[in-house]
Order: structure tokens, then sequence, then C-alpha cells
């Protein structure tokens, strides 16, 4: 499912315009960039999904072309969690 498939679902099982439904979602995905950018919370859809900014430590890995080591700056990562309901739904129950 892509994005307007999306927003077309969201708006027809809301009762909404597409318009208005587009609105919510890209408010909803900016807000949620934001949140987890300050990285001092989290943001939970209780049952469904958790987001979190996660921090990374610097490690050494390997080019896989010419297997020299490489030296990987610490830095930040996005940690999401699916919730007890999401993942009933995708069990099938």
């Amino acid at each position: 499912m892509n994005r307007s498939e999306l927003v077309a679902a969201l708006a027809d099982r809301a009762e909404v315009t597409r318009k208005d439904a587009d609105a919510v979602l890209a408010a909803f995905a900016e807000i949620t960039g934001e949140i987890v950018a300050k990285g001092d919370e989290k943001v939970t859809i209780p049952g469904f999904l958790t987001f979190e900014r996660t921090h990374r430590a610097a490690r050494t890995a390997r080019n896989p072309q010419t297997g020299d080591p490489i030296q990987i700056p610490a830095g930040y990562s996005v940690k999401v969690s699916a919730g007890s309901k999401l993942k009933e739904a995708a069990k099938g129950k």
C-alpha cells in the first residue's frame, strides 16, 4: 500500500475528504519526526507502534570490496517496535 492508497483508505474509514486525511497523515509524520529528533521521549500508539531514537556506538567494519577495516562513527538511529495488537494481526488472529 502506497501513500495515496493509505490516504484513500483513511478518508473512507474516517468519512473525511482525502485532502483532510492527507493533512492528518502529514501532520502525524512531521510531529513524530520532531519528537524522535529530540530524542528525549518515545512516540507510542498503544497496542500498535512505538518510535524512539537510539544511540549507536562507534564501531569498526570492513569495506566489502577491499576487506580493509573502516571506522564508523557513533550516531543515532530510529527504533520502531510493534505493539501487541499489531503482532496479533500479523499472526492472523
